[in-house]
Protein backbone atom coordinates (compact mmCIF):
# COMPACT_ATOMS: atom_id res chain seq x y z
CA UNK A 1 0.00 0.00 0.00
CA UNK A 2 1.47 3.38 -0.83
CA UNK A 3 0.27 6.71 0.83
CA UNK A 4 0.28 9.44 -1.16
CA UNK A 5 1.80 12.80 -0.11
CA UNK A 6 -0.88 15.22 1.37
CA UNK A 7 0.85 17.80 -0.17
CA UNK A 8 -0.82 16.68 -3.45
CA UNK A 9 -3.80 17.31 -2.57
CA UNK A 10 -3.42 20.76 -0.90
CA UNK A 11 -1.57 21.50 -4.18
CA UNK A 12 -4.35 20.41 -5.87
CA UNK A 13 -7.19 21.79 -3.36
CA UNK A 14 -5.59 25.32 -4.43
CA UNK A 15 -6.60 25.10 -8.16
CA UNK A 16 -9.95 22.97 -8.13
CA UNK A 17 -12.25 25.89 -8.60
CA UNK A 18 -15.66 23.51 -8.55
CA UNK A 19 -14.18 21.24 -5.84
CA UNK A 20 -17.50 20.42 -3.22
CA UNK A 21 -16.99 20.87 -0.11
CA UNK A 22 -20.76 -8.07 20.81
CA UNK A 23 -20.20 -9.77 23.59
CA UNK A 24 -16.43 -9.41 24.25
CA UNK A 25 -16.24 -6.91 27.63
CA UNK A 26 -14.96 -3.73 27.45
CA UNK A 27 -11.10 -4.44 28.63
CA UNK A 28 -10.66 -6.67 25.22
CA UNK A 29 -11.31 -3.88 23.20
CA UNK A 30 -7.87 -2.56 23.95
CA UNK A 31 -7.90 0.78 22.34
CA UNK A 32 -11.48 2.19 22.57
CA UNK A 33 -13.68 5.21 21.44
CA UNK A 34 -14.46 6.05 24.87
CA UNK A 35 -11.12 5.96 26.01
CA UNK A 36 -9.55 8.16 22.21
CA UNK A 37 -12.48 10.72 23.66
CA UNK A 38 -11.37 10.88 27.34
CA UNK A 39 -7.70 11.27 26.41
CA UNK A 40 -8.76 13.81 24.20
CA UNK A 41 -10.99 15.70 25.98
CA UNK A 42 -8.85 16.46 28.91
CA UNK A 43 -6.99 19.69 27.67
CA UNK A 44 -9.25 21.99 29.17
CA UNK A 45 -11.60 20.83 31.57
CA UNK A 46 -13.52 24.48 32.91
CA UNK A 47 -16.66 25.10 31.78
CA UNK A 48 -15.40 28.54 30.78
CA UNK A 49 -13.57 27.33 28.30
CA UNK A 50 -15.53 24.71 26.96
CA UNK A 51 -17.76 27.51 26.62
CA UNK A 52 -16.06 29.70 24.35
CA UNK A 53 -14.58 27.11 22.23
CA UNK A 54 -18.23 25.70 21.51
CA UNK A 55 -19.00 28.95 20.69
CA UNK A 56 -16.12 28.82 18.11
CA UNK A 57 -16.45 25.79 16.54
CA UNK A 58 -20.59 26.70 16.31
CA UNK A 59 -18.99 29.78 14.30
CA UNK A 60 -16.72 27.59 12.11
CA UNK A 61 -19.41 24.88 11.76
CA UNK A 62 -21.73 27.97 10.53
CA UNK A 63 -19.38 29.28 8.03
CA UNK A 64 -18.78 25.65 6.51
CA UNK A 65 -21.96 25.12 6.42
CA UNK A 66 -22.76 28.66 4.56
CA UNK A 67 -19.91 28.02 1.87
CA UNK A 68 -20.81 24.00 1.17
CA UNK A 69 -21.19 24.81 -2.13
CA UNK A 70 -18.36 26.75 -2.70
CA UNK A 71 -14.74 25.19 -3.73
CA UNK A 72 -11.92 25.26 -1.82
CA UNK A 73 -10.20 28.55 -2.01
CA UNK A 74 -13.33 30.44 -1.68
CA UNK A 75 -13.68 28.26 1.61
CA UNK A 76 -10.30 28.68 2.75
CA UNK A 77 -10.98 32.71 1.95
CA UNK A 78 -13.62 32.54 4.36
CA UNK A 79 -11.80 30.65 7.07
CA UNK A 80 -8.71 32.88 6.80
CA UNK A 81 -11.01 35.67 7.31
CA UNK A 82 -12.85 34.46 10.36
CA UNK A 83 -9.74 35.28 12.56
CA UNK A 84 -9.54 32.18 14.63
CA UNK A 85 -7.19 31.32 17.15
CA UNK A 86 -6.43 27.59 16.73
CA UNK A 87 -6.21 24.60 19.39
CA UNK A 88 -6.71 21.36 19.47
CA UNK A 89 -9.51 21.45 21.67
CA UNK A 90 -11.40 23.74 18.88
CA UNK A 91 -10.35 21.72 15.93
CA UNK A 92 -11.61 18.21 17.85
CA UNK A 93 -14.85 20.14 18.64
CA UNK A 94 -15.26 21.13 14.98
CA UNK A 95 -14.37 17.78 13.37
CA UNK A 96 -16.44 15.47 15.93
CA UNK A 97 -19.43 18.25 14.44
CA UNK A 98 -18.82 16.84 11.24
CA UNK A 99 -18.57 13.57 12.23
CA UNK A 100 -20.94 12.07 9.35
CA UNK A 101 -20.13 14.90 6.58
CA UNK A 102 -16.80 14.14 5.42
CA UNK A 103 -15.84 16.95 2.80
CA UNK A 104 -16.43 20.48 5.04
CA UNK A 105 -14.85 18.25 8.01
CA UNK A 106 -11.75 17.23 5.69
CA UNK A 107 -11.62 20.49 4.03
CA UNK A 108 -11.44 22.59 7.80
CA UNK A 109 -8.39 20.20 8.32
CA UNK A 110 -6.50 20.48 4.98
CA UNK A 111 -6.63 24.25 6.28
CA UNK A 112 -5.63 23.73 9.68
CA UNK A 113 -2.55 21.05 8.69
CA UNK A 114 -1.31 23.77 6.70
CA UNK A 115 -0.16 26.62 9.51
CA UNK A 116 -0.54 29.37 7.04
CA UNK A 117 -1.53 32.85 7.73
CA UNK A 118 1.24 33.27 10.55
CA UNK A 119 -0.18 30.17 12.41
CA UNK A 120 2.06 28.34 15.30
CA UNK A 121 -0.65 26.04 15.57
CA UNK A 122 -0.22 22.52 13.76
CA UNK A 123 -2.97 19.64 14.56
CA UNK A 124 -1.69 16.96 17.19
CA UNK A 125 -2.33 13.12 17.51
CA UNK A 126 -6.50 13.80 19.04
CA UNK A 127 -7.10 15.50 15.74
CA UNK A 128 -5.27 13.32 13.15
CA UNK A 129 -7.21 10.15 15.24
CA UNK A 130 -10.22 12.04 14.99
CA UNK A 131 -10.12 12.85 10.74
CA UNK A 132 -9.29 9.38 10.33
CA UNK A 133 -12.26 8.31 12.13
CA UNK A 134 -14.52 10.32 10.59
CA UNK A 135 -13.03 9.60 7.13
CA UNK A 136 -12.49 5.89 6.99
CA UNK A 137 -16.48 6.05 8.48
CA UNK A 138 -17.48 7.51 4.75
CA UNK A 139 -14.98 4.78 3.48
CA UNK A 140 -12.55 7.70 1.91
CA UNK A 141 -9.47 5.71 2.19
CA UNK A 142 -7.29 7.98 -0.93
CA UNK A 143 -7.61 10.19 1.82
CA UNK A 144 -6.84 8.48 4.99
CA UNK A 145 -3.78 7.40 3.15
CA UNK A 146 -2.98 11.01 2.64
CA UNK A 147 -3.62 11.88 6.26
CA UNK A 148 -1.32 8.53 7.21
CA UNK A 149 1.34 9.90 5.07
CA UNK A 150 1.43 13.47 6.49
CA UNK A 151 1.50 11.99 9.87
CA UNK A 152 4.65 9.67 8.89
CA UNK A 153 6.54 12.61 7.32
CA UNK A 154 6.06 14.79 10.47
CA UNK A 155 7.85 12.20 12.33
CA UNK A 156 6.88 13.67 15.76
CA UNK A 157 5.29 10.45 17.18
CA UNK A 158 1.59 11.31 15.97
CA UNK A 159 0.95 7.86 15.04
CA UNK A 160 -0.42 5.78 18.31
CA UNK A 161 -2.25 2.55 19.21
CA UNK A 162 -5.44 4.73 18.83
CA UNK A 163 -4.48 5.81 15.39
CA UNK A 164 -4.15 1.98 14.78
CA UNK A 165 -6.91 0.69 15.96
CA UNK A 166 -8.88 3.27 14.28
CA UNK A 167 -7.31 2.35 10.86
CA UNK A 168 -7.69 -1.18 10.99
CA UNK A 169 -11.40 -1.10 12.54
CA UNK A 170 -12.45 1.23 9.59
CA UNK A 171 -10.56 -1.24 7.10
CA UNK A 172 -12.56 -4.33 8.72
CA UNK A 173 -15.97 -2.24 8.56
CA UNK A 174 -15.57 -1.53 4.88
CA UNK A 175 -14.35 -4.94 4.07
CA UNK A 176 -10.76 -4.79 3.39
CA UNK A 177 -9.32 -7.22 4.96
CA UNK A 178 -6.41 -7.50 3.26
CA UNK A 179 -5.24 -4.06 4.06
CA UNK A 180 -6.64 -4.15 7.85
CA UNK A 181 -4.10 -7.08 7.95
CA UNK A 182 -1.37 -5.46 6.00
CA UNK A 183 -2.04 -2.31 7.97
CA UNK A 184 -0.94 -4.53 11.05
CA UNK A 185 2.61 -5.21 9.82
CA UNK A 186 3.27 -1.94 9.12
CA UNK A 187 3.20 -1.00 12.54
CA UNK A 188 6.78 -1.12 12.74
CA UNK A 189 7.46 1.65 9.70
CA UNK A 190 5.26 3.84 12.34
CA UNK A 191 7.41 2.64 15.24
CA UNK A 192 5.16 0.70 17.01
CA UNK A 193 5.74 -2.85 18.01
CA UNK A 194 4.59 -6.44 16.41
CA UNK A 195 3.11 -7.44 19.43
CA UNK A 196 0.24 -9.21 20.81
CA UNK A 197 -1.98 -7.32 22.30
CA UNK A 198 -1.95 -5.39 18.23
CA UNK A 199 -2.41 -8.68 16.59
CA UNK A 200 -5.38 -9.08 19.15
CA UNK A 201 -6.84 -6.06 18.05
CA UNK A 202 -6.45 -6.89 14.55
CA UNK A 203 -8.56 -10.59 15.37
CA UNK A 204 -10.93 -8.30 17.32
CA UNK A 205 -11.92 -6.01 14.12
CA UNK A 206 -12.17 -9.07 11.78
CA UNK A 207 -14.26 -10.44 13.91
CA UNK A 208 -16.67 -7.90 14.59
CA UNK A 209 -17.40 -7.25 10.93
CA UNK A 210 -17.69 -11.29 10.20
CA UNK A 211 -14.46 -11.94 8.93
CA UNK A 212 -14.09 -14.62 11.07
CA UNK A 213 -13.12 -17.05 8.78
CA UNK A 214 -10.16 -15.17 7.94
CA UNK A 215 -9.35 -13.87 11.62
CA UNK A 216 -9.67 -17.77 12.45
CA UNK A 217 -6.50 -18.51 9.82
CA UNK A 218 -4.47 -15.36 10.93
CA UNK A 219 -5.15 -16.80 14.45
CA UNK A 220 -3.39 -20.55 13.01
CA UNK A 221 -0.88 -19.32 11.04
CA UNK A 222 0.07 -16.88 14.04
CA UNK A 223 0.82 -19.49 17.06
CA UNK A 224 4.44 -20.10 16.28
CA UNK A 225 4.98 -16.16 16.59
CA UNK A 226 2.59 -15.14 18.98
CA UNK A 227 1.43 -16.56 22.41
CA UNK A 228 -1.85 -17.42 21.93
CA UNK A 229 -3.77 -17.09 25.22
CA UNK A 230 -6.98 -18.20 26.10
CA UNK A 231 -8.19 -14.05 25.64
CA UNK A 232 -7.57 -14.70 21.64
CA UNK A 233 -9.25 -17.82 21.57
CA UNK A 234 -12.24 -15.95 23.19
CA UNK A 235 -12.10 -13.46 20.27
CA UNK A 236 -12.29 -16.03 17.77
CA UNK A 237 -14.99 -18.07 19.88
CA UNK A 238 -16.94 -14.52 20.21
CA UNK A 239 -16.77 -13.81 16.35
CA UNK A 240 -18.33 -17.26 14.93
CA UNK A 241 -21.12 -16.39 17.75
CA UNK A 242 -21.30 -12.64 16.17
CA UNK A 243 -21.94 -14.25 12.91
CA UNK A 244 -24.42 -16.57 13.85
CA UNK A 245 -22.68 -20.12 13.16
CA UNK A 246 -23.40 -22.50 16.67
CA UNK A 247 -21.88 -25.04 14.30
CA UNK A 248 -18.23 -22.95 14.31
CA UNK A 249 -18.95 -22.19 17.89
CA UNK A 250 -19.40 -25.48 18.95
CA UNK A 251 -16.30 -26.68 16.95
CA UNK A 252 -14.01 -23.91 18.31
CA UNK A 253 -15.37 -24.42 22.06
CA UNK A 254 -14.05 -28.14 21.95
CA UNK A 255 -11.05 -27.09 20.43
CA UNK A 256 -10.58 -24.56 23.50
CA UNK A 257 -11.48 -27.41 26.24
CA UNK A 258 -8.85 -29.52 24.40
CA UNK A 259 -6.21 -27.58 24.68
CA UNK A 260 -3.91 -26.59 27.45
CA UNK A 261 -5.49 -23.30 27.81
CA UNK A 262 -8.39 -23.63 30.62
CA UNK A 263 -11.46 -21.58 29.90
CA UNK A 264 -12.59 -18.28 31.73
CA UNK A 265 -15.82 -16.93 32.33
CA UNK A 266 -15.79 -15.21 29.22
CA UNK A 267 -14.97 -18.09 27.38
CA UNK A 268 -18.47 -19.46 29.23
CA UNK A 269 -20.09 -16.26 28.21
CA UNK A 270 -19.74 -16.11 24.67
CA UNK A 271 -20.63 -19.64 24.07
CA UNK A 272 -24.15 -18.99 26.62
CA UNK A 273 -24.35 -16.21 24.34
CA UNK A 274 -24.18 -18.25 21.47
CA UNK A 275 -26.44 -21.06 22.14
CA UNK A 276 -28.83 -18.35 23.74
CA UNK A 277 -29.14 -16.97 19.95
CA UNK A 278 -28.91 -20.10 18.16
CA UNK A 279 -32.51 -20.85 20.17
CA UNK A 280 -30.63 -23.25 22.16
CA UNK A 281 -31.66 -21.10 25.31
CA UNK A 282 -32.86 -24.32 27.80
CA UNK A 283 -29.16 -25.73 26.85
CA UNK A 284 -27.74 -22.09 27.56
CA UNK A 285 -29.44 -21.95 31.08
CA UNK A 286 -28.33 -25.50 31.74
CA UNK A 287 -24.37 -24.41 31.15
CA UNK A 288 -25.17 -21.66 33.24
CA UNK A 289 -26.98 -22.93 36.26
CA UNK A 290 -23.97 -25.75 35.98
CA UNK A 291 -20.82 -22.47 36.69
CA UNK A 292 -22.45 -22.11 39.93
CA UNK A 293 -22.47 -25.21 41.01
CA UNK A 294 -18.77 -25.64 39.74
CA UNK A 295 -17.80 -22.77 41.90
CA UNK A 296 -17.02 -20.63 38.74
CA UNK A 297 -19.61 -17.88 39.15
CA UNK A 298 -21.22 -16.39 36.24
CA UNK A 299 -20.57 -12.87 36.03
CA UNK A 300 -22.84 -9.90 35.41
CA UNK A 301 -22.17 -9.94 31.27
CA UNK A 302 -22.92 -13.85 31.73
CA UNK A 303 -26.34 -13.12 33.94
CA UNK A 304 -27.48 -10.25 31.70
CA UNK A 305 -27.35 -12.62 28.62
CA UNK A 306 -29.20 -15.09 30.47
CA UNK A 307 -31.98 -12.55 31.54
CA UNK A 308 -31.73 -11.09 27.99
CA UNK A 309 -32.52 -14.33 26.24
CA UNK A 310 -35.17 -15.48 28.64
CA UNK A 311 -37.08 -12.05 28.34
CA UNK A 312 -36.77 -12.52 24.70
CA UNK A 313 -38.53 -15.83 24.77
CA UNK A 314 -41.55 -13.84 27.04
CA UNK A 315 -40.43 -15.59 29.99
CA UNK A 316 -39.79 -12.74 32.24
CA UNK A 317 -40.79 -14.11 35.41
CA UNK A 318 -37.88 -16.49 35.19
CA UNK A 319 -35.53 -13.45 34.21
CA UNK A 320 -36.69 -11.64 36.98
CA UNK A 321 -36.36 -14.57 38.97
CA UNK A 322 -32.61 -14.37 37.86
CA UNK A 323 -32.57 -10.05 38.52
CA UNK A 324 -33.15 -10.97 41.80
CA UNK A 325 -31.03 -14.01 42.55
CA UNK A 326 -28.09 -11.93 41.58
CA UNK A 327 -28.15 -9.98 44.43
CA UNK A 328 -28.18 -13.01 46.70
CA UNK A 329 -24.87 -14.26 44.88
CA UNK A 330 -23.14 -10.82 45.39
CA UNK A 331 -23.44 -10.68 41.39
CA UNK A 332 -23.51 -6.63 41.04
CA UNK A 333 -25.96 -5.48 38.73
CA UNK A 334 -25.16 -2.97 35.84
CA UNK A 335 -27.22 -0.78 33.88
CA UNK A 336 -27.12 -3.26 31.08
CA UNK A 337 -29.06 -5.79 33.69
CA UNK A 338 -31.73 -3.24 33.68
CA UNK A 339 -31.88 -2.09 30.27
CA UNK A 340 -33.01 -5.79 29.29
CA UNK A 341 -35.50 -6.09 31.66
CA UNK A 342 -37.32 -2.48 30.59
CA UNK A 343 -36.27 -3.09 26.98
CA UNK A 344 -38.66 -6.25 27.04
CA UNK A 345 -41.42 -5.09 29.80
CA UNK A 346 -41.88 -1.81 27.40
CA UNK A 347 -42.50 -4.24 24.76
CA UNK A 348 -45.71 -5.15 26.94
CA UNK A 349 -46.67 -2.55 28.30
CA UNK A 350 -46.24 -2.70 32.06
CA UNK A 351 -45.65 0.79 32.62
CA UNK A 352 -45.74 0.82 36.68
CA UNK A 353 -42.83 -2.10 36.72
CA UNK A 354 -40.74 0.15 33.99
CA UNK A 355 -40.76 2.83 36.25
CA UNK A 356 -39.74 0.89 39.03
CA UNK A 357 -37.08 -0.10 37.87
CA UNK A 358 -36.03 2.92 36.58
CA UNK A 359 -36.58 4.58 40.10
CA UNK A 360 -34.33 2.07 41.67
CA UNK A 361 -31.61 2.56 38.56
CA UNK A 362 -31.50 6.30 39.67
CA UNK A 363 -31.60 6.01 43.52
CA UNK A 364 -28.68 3.07 42.94
CA UNK A 365 -26.59 5.57 40.31
CA UNK A 366 -22.96 4.57 39.51
CA UNK A 367 -23.00 1.75 36.81
CA UNK A 368 -26.89 1.18 37.39
CA UNK A 369 -27.48 5.19 36.23
CA UNK A 370 -29.87 4.81 33.30
CA UNK A 371 -28.20 5.80 29.98
CA UNK A 372 -29.45 6.89 26.89
CA UNK A 373 -30.53 3.73 25.97
CA UNK A 374 -32.49 3.61 28.72
CA UNK A 375 -34.57 6.29 28.02
CA UNK A 376 -34.86 5.44 24.34
CA UNK A 377 -36.86 2.67 25.55
CA UNK A 378 -38.92 4.87 27.22
CA UNK A 379 -39.53 7.02 24.65
CA UNK A 380 -39.92 4.14 22.16
CA UNK A 381 -43.39 3.41 24.13
CA UNK A 382 -44.46 6.81 24.12
CA UNK A 383 -48.09 7.17 22.20
CA UNK A 384 -48.40 10.97 21.38
CA UNK A 385 -45.64 14.20 21.67
CA UNK A 386 -46.80 14.88 24.79
CA UNK A 387 -45.39 11.89 26.72
CA UNK A 388 -42.11 13.04 25.08
CA UNK A 389 -40.57 15.96 27.08
CA UNK A 390 -41.28 14.46 30.73
CA UNK A 391 -38.43 11.86 29.48
CA UNK A 392 -35.98 14.19 28.01
CA UNK A 393 -36.35 16.24 30.97
CA UNK A 394 -35.83 13.04 33.28
CA UNK A 395 -33.02 12.60 31.13
CA UNK A 396 -31.46 15.74 31.45
CA UNK A 397 -32.18 15.67 35.31
CA UNK A 398 -30.13 12.59 35.55
CA UNK A 399 -27.23 13.84 34.00
CA UNK A 400 -27.79 11.76 30.59
CA UNK A 401 -26.68 13.45 27.47
CA UNK A 402 -28.13 12.80 23.72
CA UNK A 403 -26.63 10.29 21.58
CA UNK A 404 -27.26 10.52 17.82
CA UNK A 405 -29.44 7.49 18.45
CA UNK A 406 -31.93 9.11 20.64
CA UNK A 407 -32.48 12.35 18.38
CA UNK A 408 -32.87 9.46 15.42
CA UNK A 409 -35.52 7.58 17.48
CA UNK A 410 -37.16 11.11 18.43
CA UNK A 411 -37.09 11.95 14.53
CA UNK A 412 -39.18 8.29 13.53
CA UNK A 413 -41.31 9.20 16.01
CA UNK A 414 -42.18 12.96 15.74
CA UNK A 415 -42.88 12.12 11.54
CA UNK A 416 -44.43 8.79 12.77
CA UNK A 417 -46.92 11.32 14.07
CA UNK A 418 -46.74 13.60 11.40
CA UNK A 419 -45.24 16.33 13.79
CA UNK A 420 -42.94 17.46 10.93
CA UNK A 421 -42.66 21.06 13.34
CA UNK A 422 -40.88 19.03 16.34
CA UNK A 423 -38.74 16.85 13.42
CA UNK A 424 -37.47 19.87 12.17
CA UNK A 425 -36.42 21.26 15.52
CA UNK A 426 -34.83 18.01 16.54
CA UNK A 427 -33.08 18.00 13.47
CA UNK A 428 -31.59 21.36 14.10
CA UNK A 429 -30.47 20.66 17.42
CA UNK A 430 -28.70 17.43 16.77
CA UNK A 431 -27.21 19.64 13.97
CA UNK A 432 -26.30 22.45 16.69
CA UNK A 433 -24.69 19.30 18.72
CA UNK A 434 -22.75 17.89 16.32
CA UNK A 435 -24.09 14.44 17.16
CA UNK A 436 -26.09 14.44 13.31
CA UNK A 437 -27.24 14.00 10.99
CA UNK A 438 -25.79 10.91 9.65
CA UNK A 439 -27.28 8.24 7.28
CA UNK A 440 -29.83 7.33 9.22
CA UNK A 441 -31.41 10.46 10.22
CA UNK A 442 -32.15 11.28 6.12
CA UNK A 443 -33.37 8.24 5.75
CA UNK A 444 -35.69 8.78 8.39
CA UNK A 445 -36.43 12.23 7.17
CA UNK A 446 -37.17 10.92 3.53
CA UNK A 447 -39.01 7.59 4.19
CA UNK A 448 -41.09 10.08 6.71
CA UNK A 449 -41.87 13.04 4.29
CA UNK A 450 -42.89 10.11 1.70
CA UNK A 451 -45.69 8.89 3.95
CA UNK A 452 -46.96 12.51 4.62
CA UNK A 453 -47.53 13.23 1.23
CA UNK A 454 -44.21 15.64 1.18
CA UNK A 455 -42.85 14.02 -1.80
CA UNK A 456 -40.65 17.51 -2.98
CA UNK A 457 -39.59 17.83 1.07
CA UNK A 458 -38.13 14.63 0.47
CA UNK A 459 -35.86 14.78 -2.66
CA UNK A 460 -34.64 17.85 -0.98
CA UNK A 461 -33.44 15.87 1.79
CA UNK A 462 -32.16 12.80 -0.35
CA UNK A 463 -30.27 15.55 -2.70
CA UNK A 464 -28.57 17.06 0.00
CA UNK A 465 -27.67 13.41 1.81
CA UNK A 466 -25.99 12.12 -1.77
CA UNK A 467 -24.03 15.63 -1.72
CA UNK A 468 -22.69 14.77 1.43
CA UNK A 469 -21.26 11.61 0.37
CA UNK A 470 -23.67 9.22 2.55
CA UNK A 471 -24.99 6.06 0.79
CA UNK A 472 -28.98 5.59 0.92
CA UNK A 473 -29.96 2.42 1.23
CA UNK A 474 -31.43 0.09 -1.55
CA UNK A 475 -35.24 1.07 -0.33
CA UNK A 476 -34.27 4.56 0.01
CA UNK A 477 -33.35 4.29 -3.34
CA UNK A 478 -36.80 2.41 -4.67
CA UNK A 479 -38.70 5.11 -3.02
CA UNK A 480 -37.15 8.27 -4.89
CA UNK A 481 -38.17 6.29 -7.82
CA UNK A 482 -40.95 6.01 -6.77
CA UNK A 483 -41.26 9.87 -6.11
CA UNK A 484 -40.24 10.88 -9.22
CA UNK A 485 -42.50 8.93 -10.75
CA UNK A 486 -45.57 10.28 -8.74
CA UNK A 487 -44.28 13.94 -9.91
CA UNK A 488 -44.21 13.14 -13.36
CA UNK A 489 -48.06 11.50 -12.69
CA UNK A 490 -49.45 14.83 -11.25
CA UNK A 491 -47.08 17.59 -14.14
CA UNK A 492 -49.12 15.18 -16.53
CA UNK A 493 -52.65 15.38 -14.74
CA UNK A 494 -52.03 19.03 -14.55
CA UNK A 495 -50.73 19.05 -18.43
CA UNK A 496 -52.94 18.39 -21.24
CA UNK A 497 -54.79 15.86 -21.35
CA UNK A 498 -54.67 14.58 -25.05
CA UNK A 499 -50.96 13.96 -24.20
CA UNK A 500 -51.52 11.38 -21.08
CA UNK A 501 -54.16 9.78 -23.07
CA UNK A 502 -51.61 9.37 -25.55
CA UNK A 503 -48.90 7.88 -23.30
CA UNK A 504 -51.51 5.86 -21.93
CA UNK A 505 -52.28 4.06 -25.23
CA UNK A 506 -48.74 3.75 -25.75
CA UNK A 507 -48.35 2.18 -22.90
CA UNK A 508 -51.05 -0.19 -23.12
CA UNK A 509 -49.54 -1.05 -26.70
CA UNK A 510 -45.85 -1.78 -25.99
CA UNK A 511 -47.30 -4.51 -22.93
CA UNK A 512 -49.24 -5.93 -25.74
CA UNK A 513 -46.69 -6.14 -27.86
CA UNK A 514 -44.35 -8.24 -24.78
CA UNK A 515 -47.16 -10.68 -24.51
CA UNK A 516 -47.41 -11.56 -27.94
CA UNK A 517 -43.65 -12.04 -27.73
CA UNK A 518 -43.12 -14.10 -24.74
CA UNK A 519 -46.38 -16.37 -26.46
CA UNK A 520 -44.10 -16.85 -29.62
CA UNK A 521 -41.27 -17.46 -27.43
Amino acid sequence: MQFRTLSFILSRSRITKHTPLILIPQNYQFTTRRRFNQECDNVNTSSSAHSFIDNQAIKIQTLLKTNQNQNVYEIERALNHSQISLSEDLVLNVLKRHRSDWKPAYAFFIWVSRGEEGRDYLPGTCAYNEILDVLGKMKRFDEVHQVLDEMFERKKGLFNEITYRIVVNRYAAAHRVDEATEFFYRREQFGLRLDLIAFQTLLLALCRYKHVEAAEFLFHSKQKEFRMDIKTRNIILNGWCVVGSLREAKRFWNDIITSKCKPDKFTYGIFINSLSKAGKLSTAVKLFRAMWEKGCDPDVAICNCIIDGLCFKKRIPEAIAIFEEMNDRDCLRDVATYNSLIKHICKIGRMEKVYELLDDMEQKGGICSPNARTYGYLLSSTKKPEDVQPILERMERNGCKMTSDVFNLLLRLFMEWGNEERAKSTWDEMERSGLGPDQRSYTIMVHGLFDNGKLKSALQYFNEMTLKGLVPEPRTKLLVNAIHIKLQDRKNESGDVGDVMNKISSLIASRKDRKKNRKAR
